[in-house]
């Protein structure tokens, strides 16, 4: 049986390490599980990701950006997502559109209902089954991001490590105000070694399943 499952989370909260992790916890049980990511995941919408990830474009302006991400979303929801799921397959998704809620409508303060009907347009109406949201201190996390960017020299994908803190925090809010209303988030405490989170998220996503999936 196939379902979406989202990692969503702020910059550093280890979401690139879980998922690689979650794939292999759940093809050692015998599912097939795709992983991809936002923005990308297919050979358009990476080419999008190198404009909106790139420090360089520090003038792209917030109504472009989001437009930019709702274009590589309808991409990878048709060409990647929607057809693994349809051949039975865990799509695990490292970040979709409750990013764009959170970063661009938190973050940026643009028009939650504009926001809300482009994720509309952009998914064609998919939602995630299950959404992992990884939580913790904001601070925490850019540290941890802005090491990995020098130490793996990716800095040309750090423009969102360069917002002020306030920015990241009114996105962890936006984050946690989606998992306070919506039932399909489970809240995931990313502090500690990456063994301890997850061993956190495999008891998650395992109730989940053993459960049949939605509730």
């Amino acid at each position: 049986m196939s379902f979406f499952i989202t990692l969503e989370g702020v910059e550093g909260s280890g979401k690139s390490t879980q998922i690689r992790i979650l794939r292999e916890h759940l093809e050692a049980r015998g599912r097939r599980v795709l992983a991809t990511r936002e923005p990308g995941g297919c050979p358009i919408a990476d080419a999008i990701r190198a404009i909106l990830l790139d420090s360089a474009n520090r003038e792209l302006v917030p109504r472009a950006e989001l437009l930019l991400y709702a274009a590589a979303r309808a991409q990878h929801v048709e060409q990647v997502i929607r057809p693994a799921l349809a051949a039975g397959t865990i799509v695990l998704c490292d970040r979709f559109a409750d990013a764009t809620t959170a970063y661009q409508g938190g973050g940026r303060g643009l028009d939650a209902g504009l926001i809300a009907e482009l994720n509309r347009v952009a998914t064609g109406g998919l939602l995630p089954d299950l959404s992992l949201l990884f939580d913790m201190p904001v601070e925490t996390g850019l540290e941890r991001a802005r090491r990995r960017n020098q130490n793996d020299t990716l800095r040309d994908e750090g423009r969102f490590e360069m917002e002020e803190l306030d920015f990241h925090r009114r996105v962890r809010s936006a984050y946690l105000a989606l998992a306070e209303r919506d039932a399909r988030f489970r809240l995931v405490d990313a502090t500690g070694t990456p063994a301890t989170v997850a061993a956190r998220v495999a008891t998650a996503v395992d109730a989940f399943l053993a459960g049949g999936g939605p509730s």
